[in-house]
C-alpha cells in the first residue's frame, strides 16, 4: 500500500491516491479531518511538491479484514521560486477490506516539528 501511494504521489497522481482510500475516507493533518482526498494532493502538487519517500515502521493485523500501520513519510519538492522545499513526519493508518483489497480507512499525517531555535 506504502509503495502504490508513493508512486501515486511521484506522479502527481491525485486521483491514483483517492483510489487507495475506502468509500468515506478520511485523511487527518494538523489543518483538520478531510474526505476531498484528490483537491487535497493537488494542493500539495501545485505548491511544488512532487516526490514522496513513505517508510511503513510497524503494522499489525486486527482480524481478517482490518489493520493498522505506522510509519514515516518525506515529501519534497520546489516552490515556485524554484527554491527547494521539504517536510517530513509520522503517518499512522487504518486498513479496511473493500472490493477484495486492502483500502484506507483513516490516515494521519503529522509533520515533524521544526527544530528548536
Amino acid at each position: 500500500m506504502a509503495s502504490e501511494y508513493a508512486a501515486s504521489f511521484n506522479k502527481q497522481d491525485g486521483a491514483g491516491i483517492a483510489a487507495l482510500f475506502a468509500a468515506g475516507g478520511i485523511h487527518v493533518n494538523p489543518a483538520g479531518p478531510r474526505s476531498d482526498i484528490a483537491e487535497f494532493y493537488q494542493g500539495a502538487f501545485k505548491a511544488g511538491f512532487d516526490h514522496e519517500e513513505i517508510t511503513v515502521d510497524q503494522a499489525w493485523p486486527l482480524g481478517s479484514d482490518m489493520a493498522l500501520a505506522i510509519g514515516a513519510y518525506r515529501l519534497a519538492g520546489k516552490n515556485q521560486n524554484g527554491a527547494p522545499i521539504e517536510t517530513g513526519g509520522i503517518w499512522t493508518a487504518t486498513y479496511v477490506t473493500e472490493g477484495g483489497k486492502l483500502k484506507i480507512r483513516l490516515l494521519s499525517a503529522m509533520p515533524k516539528p521544526p527544530p528548536p531555535k
